[in-house]
């Protein structure tokens, strides 16, 4: 798997498998590293303050002070790509390209705008802060700390008990992890005059292993423009949907337990309750998918099939196993901490996004798409909780599916 043509592109081999002896003591393993980056961070500081001077004069980083640079990017992801379980070899201390399933590839110098470089440290701050959100201190802004944060902290701490139960990273939050890892270096490569091209928020051009089939799929038709007049006042516009949306979500609760009861009966969710909780879901996606910029048009307030260009599409009814139905909210909960703290991501998304189409009249493309997978998995989580299906929401950032035709069963 490797992620586009960025100068700074995610390479993962990794092969999902976990030793457990090495996840269970993988804090205290990768101490020596937690020293070995604070020593290198220093050297880091006085490189960049060197950085920054040629490249202002020159119009390019320096080759020795770029490869020295990257490599600290290098390693530092290495790093944290074995404290966060996204790969299990132990790393080596020299951020060597390609010595590790997690690695980097980074593009040799190239001409550097001076005006950008001049302006390197303001124009970085919109991508920090999705790098906060997303990947928190992880990658070069760890610095030797043991903690980290963001969504990768949660994704990270359920997947320690995955590994050590079935001795296998779980696929989708791998994939999660690596993509917080490929945007915090190329991030930090921004800021460290790595390179001049702006980091690229696309899971599409970090992440593509493909998606596995799943009852409940988001299909994509916005063309990304964006009126500026209902972007101003977007918040102000969704105040009716807000309290349709609060007074829809008691009715949902109560159709939820009933559905959760009549599943353990007869193993499969009734028609009328599937198609209510259906068009709750679907209603949520449109709602959130407006407020969060990631949809352009005024949502309707039934949740119709086809009614919005972020869509999604949900399976009828099948045969759900009752085991699995009885301990949903328990199963489930890993997953909503999960769609709970990408939903804290998605209000990054719309603060950066308000502003982009403020500016430009569009949705940037990438934000566009990163935060369609949180309403993708948001949409799984919220079918999975409320007992529409049985299949675990899927975490993995890859992208969404193209539109197809909706099966006869969920327009029924």
């Amino acid at each position: 798997m490797s992620g586009g043509t960025h100068p700074i592109r995610l390479v993962v081999t990794d092969d999902l498998r976990r030793s457990r002896v090495t996840v269970f003591f993988r804090l205290f393993l990768t101490i020596p590293h937690f020293f070995w980056l604070s020593v290198w961070s220093v050297g880091v500081v006085f490189a960049l303050v060197a950085a920054w001077f040629a490249a202002l004069v020159l119009g390019r980083t320096p080759r020795p002070l770029h490869h020295f640079l990257a490599g600290y990017i290098r390693y530092s992801t290495h790093v944290s790509a074995y404290l966060l379980l996204a790969a299990n070899p132990f790393p080596g201390f020299l951020g060597h390209a390609g010595s590790y399933p997690v690695d980097l590839e980074i593009d040799e110098p190239g001409r550097q705008s001076r005006w950008m470089t001049g302006f390197r440290g303001l124009l970085v701050v919109p991508a920090l802060l999705l790098t906060f959100a997303v990947a928190g201190s992880v990658g070069p802004a760890q610095a030797g700390s043991i903690f980290a944060s963001g969504v990768v902290a949660f994704v990270a701490f359920l997947a320690w008990f995955a590994a050590l139960a079935r001795g296998r990273m779980p696929r989708g939050f791998r994939d999660l992890v690596a993509y917080a890892l490929g945007y915090s270096a190329q991030t930090y490569g921004y800021l460290f005059l790595v390179t001049d091209r702006y980091p690229n928020s696309d899971p599409e051009r970090l992440v593509s292993s493909g998606l596995p089939p799943h009852p409940v799929r988001l299909t994509v038709e916005d063309d990304e423009r964006r009126s500026r007049l209902t972007v101003v006042f977007r918040l102000l516009l969704a105040l009716p949907h807000f309290v349709w949306f609060t007074l829809w979500t008691i009715v949902a609760s109560a159709a939820g337990i009933a559905n959760w009861l009549a599943t353990l009966a007869a193993g499969r969710s009734p028609h009328a309750l599937h198609r209510f909780l259906t068009a709750y879901v679907r209603y949520r996606t449109h709602l959130y998918a407006f407020v969060g910029l990631i949809g352009n048009p005024f949502p309707g307030f039934t949740g119709a099939v086809g009614s919005y260009p972020i869509d999604l599409e949900l399976d009828g009814p099948e045969p759900q196993n009752r085991w699995i139905t009885g301990f949903r909210l328990l199963l489930g909960f890993p997953a909503f901490l999960v769609a709970a703290s990408l939903e804290t991501v998605l209000v990054v998304v719309a603060v950066l996004a308000w502003f982009a189409a403020l500016a430009t009249g569009r949705m940037p493309h990438g934000l566009r798409n990163l935060g369609a997978y949180i309403l993708r998995y948001s949409a799984q989580t919220y079918a999975y909780g409320l007992v529409l299906t049985e299949r675990y929401p899927y975490g993995s950032p890859s992208p969404v599916e193209p539109p197809e035709r909706i099966p006869e069963a969920v327009e029924a």
